[in-house]
């Protein structure tokens, strides 16, 4: 058993280490062999065989097609043993246009198209080379590149080819290996070598310097890449993830409805399979508003998806959501590996475009070798045949009188070389004219100038440089072209509230905890002393308790009467005519039994700047970090501890240096700095704010500026304005000031609330049976502190005021930027906030 084993020469070994041996072999097979483009030419192995295959059959531009199946098997029977399926699919695709941004193979018959249909068979299509094609073998017969032999070695294959195109980045590569995969996209020639002279030029040329001539890809489909700064990550650290958004118009037809048309989609997208999804999401109503899908595109006038909508459609909140759930928008992984010297690597922008003058210089300076070579050897030629016709009449004599030795006496003669005796030999008698040493002269003058031009091209790199640039300037000049794909201002994730029209609108809050959502607009401004509009119809015993002005991109907090906070976009209240009575808020926050609302403020954003003021029924305030309450907690957050019999009155947003101006019931007023109020955590109860005396109670907080007017108004529709300079800043804590006659009561009510104003703001005031006024502030008369105000609207007998809100018109926003206090984005049951951008 032992000499069979040593004749079989059987080597134990762990299987583990077997297998993991193998399987790097496996891997590393793959990737060098077949799924990772040089970083020199940008090819696999299967497209530069294919290239080199058309090239050995002759199938250049200028001579006719050849089928398929011919091209296909000249590439497998000499370079290429993986199967006709594979080369004939890899030949497809470098013959569409849809695929590959500057064709390699020009195609005759069914190539496919972009809505996936395949390439007909390889016996039925017949293809060339394209002339861009032919720049990548430029100069392969002058020994610029290294062969090796083929899978057999009864032929020789380029190991790379020239590829005087920077062909990597221009026309991209997408390949999964073992372990990793490339996705380097398609780049506009243009700006591919524009970068690459500018790295000649400049030898201090960096990446940033390259990214502003790339642009970014350049698709073959066109479409539009949303942003910037992902293609600059991606082309410094040579991976990233940009966003690839279909070319879209909205047309109005003949019948008054939109329709959204589609011209470009993104990179690598099936249109047919496109237009399927889309058919899908209507019929499942995940899309709503379209009527009719249509393909329109044809050869003559391109692409065109027609997407026709319904006649009360939104056409761009439509186009949003096709592009959230569709391939309208694609997002485009870019990981540029490649091979380097036989290695993977990512590489970023500048060090492709490095590789690639460094193989360019080893091209022309092999092809320029190989011209000296060529040039010095037909010199030393033409200097024979120099000779010999200054000395033709003793070489004839020579020739005549051998009989087997002719150029062994001439060389022995004229100290010639075998080649230089072997050339006079085969010299026609023609050669002898006039004419003829004329043109021998003139040949070998050329040529001397010629060989001391490549010795000065092989001694100066920078001139080698030179004429790299020029010859890439020449291919720029030839086939050039214009982008295709737009690149557009930075976009960023699409989710819900980008699905939505951004717009102002009201929100109001019942009693009973009802809520709805009407645009801004429903609102017209009157005369002081109308009777206004109805804003709502409310259930029995139910009345308006909240009116908030806002943007439908808003947070809505709702703070409750357990002290607890929720938060909604206000988007997700459904939008209602003005008379409906709105939708419980149940169906929309996390409100436990017993739990009402009992203050809504809006938030633009949760900044770690700015705190959230609260004020009690008793006459409580705390002031807690915004950011504390930047959570998605369902079940809501601790906003304040209240006592028992406590709940909240107000609460304003702040950036924590405002002057606080509380309001009673009774006409009390108390303003104090707000540094006076430390920050405290969200489960912590406050301080006191004011002291209240008797039945009294808070009603309203405002934070002000010495400028600002505060406007007070009375349950029976009685209201007036005082400066708020008018009022000393005094000390938290203590019992006030008068802020309205309290003898007059009885005629006018307590005050329902206060707010500060300016001669520009407009006013909304509503009361118990849902009428809304809108006034001017400008029309309020300004009266003193402690006196009584004037009627401002007419309020039933059976009914009172119960909510009071400011408008914060556009203009404000947009031309005149608020001071430092003026918060046009602060805003509690008493605010009304209307945010525009």
């Amino acid at each position: 058993m032992a000499n069979l084993i040593e004749d079989q020469k059987l080597i134990q070994h762990e299987i583990y280490k077997e297998m993991k041996d193998s399987y790097i072999d496996y891997a590393m097979s793959v990737i060098v062999g077949r799924a990772l483009p040089d970083v020199r030419d940008g090819l696999k192995p299967v497209h530069r065989r294919i290239l080199y295959g058309m090239s050995g059959l002759g199938v250049t531009p200028d001579k006719p097609y050849k089928k398929s199946a011919r091209i296909v098997g000249e590439v497998m029977g000499k370079y290429h043993p993986h199967g006709d399926s594979s080369i004939y699919d890899a030949m497809v695709r470098l013959a569409q246009p849809f695929s590959t941004r500057y064709m390699l193979v020009d195609g005759h018959g069914n190539f496919g198209s972009v809505d996936g249909h395949g390439a007909a068979a390889m016996r039925y299509t017949e293809a060339r080379m394209t002339p861009f094609a032919l720049q990548m073998l430029r100069d392969i017969d002058k020994e610029t590149v290294d062969f090796m032999p083929n899978f057999d070695e009864e032929e020789k294959e380029p190991v790379v080819l020239p590829s005087r195109i920077p062909n990597l980045l221009v026309n991209g590569s997408n390949g999964i290996a073992v372990g990793m995969a490339t996705s380097i996209p398609p780049h506009n020639l243009g700006e591919v070598i524009d970068a690459a002279v500018k790295m000649i030029e400049d030898k201090d040329c960096t990446i940033d310097d390259l990214i502003q001539i790339v642009k970014g890809p350049d698709f073959p489909t066109g479409a539009m890449i949303m942003g910037k700064n992902n293609i600059k990550n991606a082309y410094r650290t040579g991976q990233g993830k940009v966003i690839v958004r279909s070319k879209t118009e909205i047309e109005e037809t003949t019948r008054g409805r939109s329709q959204i048309i589609v011209t470009e989609i993104p990179y690598q997208v099936n249109k047919a399979r496109l237009i399927e999804k889309i058919a899908e999401l209507v019929k499942d109503k995940r899309v709503d508003g379209i009527s009719d899908i249509r393909d329109e595109s044809s050869s003559r006038e391109g692409m065109r998806i027609v997407i026709e909508l319904k006649k009360d459609a939104n056409p761009q909140i439509t186009l949003n959501r096709l592009f959230k759930h569709t391939q309208l928008q694609e997002s485009y992984s870019m990981i540029m590996i490649a091979l380097v010297r036989g290695e993977p690597k990512i590489l970023n922008l500048y060090e492709i475009l490095d590789e690639y003058l460094k193989h360019q210089f080893d091209v022309v300076t092999r092809r320029t070798k190989y011209d000296l070579k060529k040039a010095e050897a037909r010199a030393h030629i033409l200097e024979g045949l120099r000779i010999a016709l200054d000395n033709i009449d003793e070489i004839i004599r020579i020739i005549r009188s051998s009989y087997n030795d002719a150029r062994e006496k001439l060389m022995e003669r004229f100290g010639l070389s075998e080649i230089q005796a072997q050339a006079i030999l085969d010299m026609r008698l023609a050669r002898l004219q006039g004419l003829e040493r004329e043109k021998i002269e003139e040949e070998y003058a050329e040529l001397q100038k010629r060989i001391t031009y490549y010795k000065a091209l092989l001694a100066d790199d920078d001139k080698m440089m030179s004429v790299i640039r020029d010859e890439l300037l020449e291919i720029k000049e030839k086939y050039k072209d214009k982008r295709r794909t737009k690149i557009t201002a930075n976009a960023t994730e699409i989710d819900e509230e980008d699905l939505i029209q951004e717009k102002q609108v009201a929100v109001t809050l019942t009693h009973l905890g009802y809520l709805k959502r009407i645009p801004a607009d429903t609102y017209k401004t009157q005369r002081r002393g109308g009777k206004g509009i109805t804003g709502l119809t409310t259930r029995e015993n139910d009345f308006v308790k909240n009116l908030i002005m806002t943007s439908t991109h808003d947070y809505l907090m709702f703070f409750t009467n357990t002290g607890k906070a929720h938060k909604i976009k206000a988007y997700e209240i459904p939008e209602a005519t003005r008379t409906a009575k709105g939708t419980p808020a149940v169906n929309f926050l996390n409100l436990m039994q017993r739990e009402r609302i009992t203050a809504v403020i809006p938030i633009q954003e949760f900044s770690e700047e700015k705190y959230l003021i609260a004020v009690t029924k008793n006459g409580t305030i705390k002031k807690t970090a915004l950011a504390n309450f930047d959570t998605n907690r369902k079940t809501g957050l601790i906003a304040i501890n209240l006592k028992e019999d406590d709940q909240l009155v107000d609460i304003k947003q702040t950036t924590g240096t405002d002057n606080v101006i509380i309001v009673t019931k009774h006409g009390k007023c108390i303003c104090f700095s707000e540094d006076d109020v430390r920050p405290m955590g969200r489960i912590a109860g406050g301080v006191r704010a004011i002291k209240l005396e008797g039945d009294d109670e808070v009603v309203s907080m405002e934070l002000v500026q010495p400028d600002q007017q505060l406007l007070v108004v009375t349950t029976n529709g009685y209201g007036k304005r005082t400066p708020v300079k008018d009022y000393k800043i005094q000390v938290r804590g203590g019992k006030g000031l008068l802020t309205y006659d309290k003898a007059k009561f009885k005629k006018t009510g307590e005050l329902v609330g206060a707010m500060v104003v300016n001669e520009d703001d407009e006013i909304l005031l509503i009361n118990s049976d849902g009428i809304v006024i809108r006034i001017e502030a400008k029309e309020v008369s300004v009266l003193n502190r402690a006196t009584q105000g004037v009627k401002i609207m007419k309020v039933e007998e059976d009914s009172n005021i119960i909510a009071m809100a400011k408008v914060i018109k556009e203009e404000d926003i947009d031309d005149e930027p608020k001071e430092e206090g003026k918060k046009s984005n602060d805003s509690g049951s008493s605010q009304i906030h209307m945010k525009t951008e």
